[in-house]
């Protein structure tokens, strides 16, 4: 009976051992899990401090490299017009292009209009008034011939300097009879054609006016023709150029009506007529 009693008590010792040793495992266990659970917080921490949880709490980085210029990717919009800037300057003037020459006949001097200036001035010259050959047309000679090869004397075609035949009391007030036109050869650059109109002192609208004058021509009765030539309103003789020594004569040119119209053209009136451009 007491050997059965002390069997049951050290039975009961054995248990009471055994339940106390697993509470205590299990609570060395609980530690040592809270132990782990902690120092993987601790270490949690660490790491967030080192990098930042989101990077939103760290320091800037430095700059990164710069990117492309941009002339790889596709053009944007065309932007809208911008207003007109402010006029420049007017710049210097070109190269003379086009242009036109005319004669001055009766004067020493090229008209006082714009643009125009001098070539080179001279003295009037023809064939003889009485000859049936040579040359229809009037030339302007200039002041300095020069020559190339020659064989002395006339064998060929003649040049004879030229007179007015003008006397007082006409269109022009002063006599001028037997001396020798004067005469000018001039550019404008600004206009590109010439037109002498005849029985005309004015000129179209929108045209420049050279000058005006009296047509003159050769004397009907006499055996060369010549061209008619607007001789300026206000003639002047060479220097030096005076007596009959006849050559190519300036007549003036009056109207007849026969298929003339008159009126509005009148019999026997000085043909009048002006040098235009345009």
């Amino acid at each position: 009976m007491n050997g059965q009693i002390f069997l049951a008590l050290g039975l009961v010792a054995f248990l009471l051992s055994f339940v106390e040793g697993g509470a205590v495992r299990r609570s060395e266990r609980h530690a040592a899990e809270v132990a782990i659970a902690d120092e993987n917080n601790k270490t949690q921490r660490y790491i967030e401090i080192l990098q930042g949880r989101d990077g939103r709490d760290g320091l800037p980085g430095p700059p990164g490299p710069a990117g492309k210029d941009g002339k790889d990717g596709e053009p944007g919009p065309e932007g809208a017009t911008g207003e007109p800037g402010i006029q420049g300057p007017t710049g210097p003037h070109g190269p003379k292009s086009g242009g036109v020459v005319y004669t001055r006949w009766g004067r020493t001097t090229c008209p006082d209009t714009p643009g125009t200036e001098l070539v080179y001035s001279g003295v009037a010259g023809g064939s003889f008034y009485n000859h049936e050959g040579g040359g229809a047309n009037y030339l302007c000679l200039p002041e300095e011939p020069q020559y190339g090869e020659f064989l002395p004397g006339v064998q060929n075609s003649a040049l004879y300097g030229a007179e007015y035949e003008i006397y007082s009391g006409g269109p022009i007030s002063f006599s001028l009879h037997d001396h020798t036109p004067p005469c000018v050869v001039c550019y404008t650059s600004r206009r590109q054609t010439k037109l002498m109109i005849p029985a005309r002192m004015e000129c179209p609208v929108n045209w420049t006016t050279e000058y005006t004058g009296y047509l003159m021509s050769a004397y009907h009765g006499h055996k060369h023709s010549s061209t008619f030539e607007c001789m300026d309103s206000e003639p002047e003789a060479a220097s030096g150029s005076v007596g009959n020594q006849d050559g190519a004569l300036f007549y003036m040119v009056d109207t007849v009506c026969t298929s003339l119209p008159c009126p509005p053209y009148v019999e026997g009136k000085e043909v009048t007529c002006a040098v235009c451009t345009i």
